[in-house]
This record gives structure tokens, C-alpha cells and sequence, in this order.
């Protein structure tokens, strides 16, 4: 067996670990949360289904069909948005729960 597997981390050690995650992960999460549901994001969100619809149609792909992709491609969006609108961080509340 490995010797360092029964090594235990000092306590300050522990304690420095946590305090850089209990910061680090709540900023990650903000950030990946503000990406989905700033108003920037929706306005980013409207302008590549957009640009997706429209190089399918330069592609020749037909109208129907690039409709269809087209709103593949928001629900595709709209599941990680739903996704990431559930979760729960720094004891705030779902926003369903509010």
C-alpha cells in the first residue's frame, strides 16, 4: 500500500482547503448562473438562435427542416437553463420557492 494513504491532513490544512472552496465554487456557480439568466444572456441566447437559424437557411437547408433544428437547438438551451434555475447555493432558495 501506498504510505501517503495514511497520512492525514493537519487540521489548518483541512480548514485551508474548505475556506478556498466555500469562496472558489459560490463565485463558479454565480457566474455560470448569470451566464444562463441575465438579461445579456437572453439577448445572447435570442441573437445565436438566430444566427443558427439563418446559416441553416444560407446552408440550403429547407425552411421546415432549419425551423425544426432551430427549435431543437433553443429546447437544447432551455433544458441547461431549467437545469441550473433548480439549484440551491449559499442558502438562497429556489427560485420557485420564493
Amino acid at each position: 500500500m501506498n504510505e501517503r494513504w495514511h497520512e492525514m491532513p493537519k487540521p489548518e490544512e483541512i480548514s485551508a482547503i474548505l475556506a478556498v472552496v466555500s469562496k472558489e465554487i459560490p463565485e463558479l456557480v454565480k457566474g455560470i448562473l448569470e451566464a444562463f439568466f441575465s438579461p445579456q444572456a437572453a439577448a445572447n441566447v435570442g441573437e445565436a438562435v438566430s444566427v443558427f437559424y439563418n446559416k441553416l437557411k444560407e446552408g440550403g437547408i429547407a425552411e421546415e427542416q432549419a425551423l425544426a433544428m432551430t427549435k431543437d437547438y433553443l429546447a437544447t438551451l432551455t433544458k441547461w437553463r431549467e437545469a441550473l434555475k433548480g439549484m440551491r447555493w449559499e442558502g438562497r432558495p429556489r427560485r420557485h420557492e420564493e
